[in-house]
């Protein structure tokens, strides 16, 4: 029997190309694959008969291939056309630019084919259906890829859904793995839960729709309640602490009013709030450990650095740890900048210059700011009493860690821009008090936001032309699509690589566009972002890789394509983006999508600027255990639940109390204590 912790370079026809292919899925072992969960479900259980197809219908049609040949049209394209015979009749199918499947579909196939039916010239017929040859085809014959519920993957180059469904087919049904279950009983019977085993087993394909909705509330449930035990464990650790970091605020009270008064600009009262909570912390003689919420421009920066200031009045150095090279710059510009008048020194340390110079810097630099460099073993930190972590949801538990175990218990003060609701927070993150910053600083100007239709995308590529040319120094603008690459099942959705061709040959030849995407290499990016922050860019076609981090001052429009497959929340945080600076700025939110639903949710964008306001609809709008919505970019460690199933995270942290209750240290639930520790690294609930 398979064991879950084994590569999947176990199972047949995974080679070292699948392999790479693999990890840009996060795929690298059995249970990778078992638990990468399709986001919706194509419904072709009609088995339907030739004679009996109707336009508009989806559904899967069983026969035999009567013919197939490649035809060409006028203008060169090759179409592929084929018959469909079953007892009943025949019906054309018709597939675009893919000449293989004249190699693989031969006369005399029997072959099950899913897809729309559709008027193709002035018959009946599917176009780029799915297919699925079978074999000594009988009642008892399990169809994968049609005649049933057909699950939809997250994809990436190279892997199809189809790809992935045979692989999880293959492994679940013939090789069995060793899948155990390790909620106790009470729980599974108290909250209704679904064997781990058959949840397993229905998530991938299920009999029907109640039975997939049952597998993902378990699925769900299950990563809900890891995050809820292991926040909980780590809060009851942290209550049981001491530092001898305890900070002395009052006898420095007027060098900190005074610093807080040179400031080129005043406070808010949201910031005021959020530097006297962290001030009541550090009195304190237990670590800080804060999480500060506040959307994309709020002031989350000055009052870490007002933190830092405070940690320096008191003899101890400051460490900043953020995702990305170009947003340690940012951070590294902008807290010097406050902290330098005061003869403060500030180092940088990114992978390009953490030798040996940048090492000896370190050891006398009061503050240090960085990327993932920082967790570098030859880096230390003297006196280490602050630590601060932007965006800390990019970063994984053990990395958070690390960082701080470079310090004797030292305050940490983590940061984020994503607009998580209140209720929410408390309950992912029970490890952490909460501050929020929930008001804008004066000057910040508010982003004009429009819905687009599709017939007025014409229309709003001129102005976008014209808003460029007309601007000394050009204006630039932000293109966001929500792919990397098209996807073979989402193949009305724009993909970045594709739309920057598009726009670069065809709508905007003569400007100057550049390409932004996650896969790249960090030196091509550093160059891209470069190119664009210097004004050699007019326009950046990219991924939501810009969400977080990149902060352009002539930005001045934001353009997301298929807003519809975003939450509210995320398109604030793009449209952060843009408005700087004090002058007019945009935001074009274009949809193919017509629906009064649709259309009404993205129009809330429209005049509602407050992030957790946003997050807020999103949650009432869409709906609790909503099925078929995409993972949330952006999610603290959630790759299947979502943040919109408030009942759900309600009754995972329930059981999480329930189980700590008897037993703190998950003694008699060792499964169950495994997945905790492949959260941090290492045992938590005996440390």
């Amino acid at each position: 029997m398979l064991q879950l912790s084994q590569p999947v370079s176990i199972l047949r026809m995974i080679g070292p190309s699948y392999l790479s292919k693999l990890k840009n899925l996060e795929i690298e072992t059995i249970e990778d694959l078992l638990y990468h969960i399709p986001f919706r479900y194509d419904n072709y259980s009609l088995v339907s008969k030739v004679s009996d197809l109707q336009e508009g219908e989806r559904v899967t049609v069983i026969g035999t291939i009567k013919f197939i040949k490649n035809i060409y049209t006028r203008h060169g394209r090759k179409i592929q056309k084929a018959e469909l015979e079953d007892d009943t009749g025949k019906i054309d199918i018709v597939w675009y630019n893919q000449p293989f499947l004249i190699t693989i579909l031969h006369t005399g196939t029997k072959v099950s084919i899913a897809g729309e039916v559709r008027w193709f010239g002035k018959r009946l017929s599917f176009e780029s259906p799915d297919y699925e040859i079978i074999q000594n085809f009988t009642h008892h014959t399990q169809l994968i890829h049609s005649g049933r519920l057909v699950p939809v993957y997250p994809e990436t180059a190279g892997i199809s859904s189809k790809w992935l469904r045979s692989r999880i087919y293959s492994l679940l049904f013939k090789f069995s793995p060793q899948i155990e279950e390790f909620l106790p009983g009470n729980i599974l019977r108290k909250f209704q839960l679904m064997d781990e085993k058959e949840a397993i087993f229905s998530i991938h394909f299920p009999a029907d729709y109640d039975l997939a909705q049952k597998a993902r509330k378990r699925l769900e449930f299950d990563e809900l309640l890891t995050l809820s035990l292991f926040a909980q464990i780590n809060r009851r650790k942290r209550e049981d602490e001491k530092t001898n970091l305890k900070f002395k605020v009052h006898e420095f009270g007027e060098k900190i009013s005074k610093f807080i008064i040179n400031l080129p600009f005043a406070l808010t009262s949201a910031q005021k709030k959020s530097v006297e909570e962290i001030v009541t912390d550090l009195k304190s003689d237990k670590p800080m450990n804060r999480l500060l919420e506040g959307d994309v421009g709020s002031g989350k920066t000055v009052v870490a650095t007002i933190s830092m200031y405070m940690a320096y009045l008191n003899g101890y150095s400051s460490v900043l740890m953020a995702p990305t090279e170009i947003l340690a710059k940012q951070h590294y510009d902008t807290i010097s900048g406050f902290l330098s008048p005061y003869g403060i020194t500030t180092n940088l340390v990114t992978a390009k210059n953490k030798g040996p110079r940048n090492k000896k810097r370190t050891k006398s630099a009061a503050v240090t700011i960085g990327t993932h460099a920082l967790l570098s073993k030859n880096l230390r930190f003297p006196k280490l009493g602050l630590v601060v972590i932007d965006e800390q949801q990019r970063f994984g538990v053990e990395q958070r860690a690390q960082i701080r175990e470079k310090g004797n218990s030292p305050h940490s003060l983590t940061m984020t821009a994503t607009p998580i609701p209140r209720t929410i927070a408390l309950t992912i993150y029970a490890d952490l008090d909460l501050s929020v910053i929930d008001e804008m600083p004066l000057g910040r100007t508010t982003v004009k936001t429009w819905v687009v239709p599709s017939e007025k995308r014409r229309a709003a590529y001129n102005w976008i032309r014209k808003q460029i040319l007309s601007s000394i120094p050009r204006n630039q603008v932000f293109i966001v699509c929500p792919f990397i690459e098209a996807s073979e099942s989402l193949t009305t959705v724009k993909a970045a690589t594709i739309e920057y061709e598009s726009l670069k040959s065809e709508i905007f030849p003569d400007l100057r566009l550049g390409l932004l995407h996650g896969r790249m290499s960090s030196g091509v990016k550093d160059k891209t972002l470069s190119d664009f922050k210097e004004g050699k860019l007019d326009i950046l076609v990219s991924t939501p890789v810009v969400e977080v981090g990149i902060d352009i001052p002539n930005a001045t429009i934001m353009v997301i394509e298929a807003a519809d497959r975003f939450g509210l929340a995320q398109l604030h945080q793009l449209r952060g983006r843009v408005g700087r600076r004090n002058i007019p700025s945009y935001c074009l939110l274009f949809t193919e999508k017509e629906n009064a639903s649709t259309l009404k949710r993205l129009k809330f964008l429209e005049s509602t600027f407050s992030g957790p306001k946003l997050a807020e609809l999103d949650l009432e709008l869409r709906g609790p255990g909503e099925l078929f919505g995409l993972r949330q970019h952006g999610s603290p460690g959630l790759k299947i639940a979502s943040f919109s199933d408030i009942k759900l995270i309600e009754d995972s942290k329930s059981a999480a109390v329930e189980i700590l209750s008897t037993d703190i240290q998950l003694s008699n639930y060792p499964l169950l204590q495994k997945k905790i520790q492949s959260l941090s690294g290492k045992n938590v609930a005996s440390n």
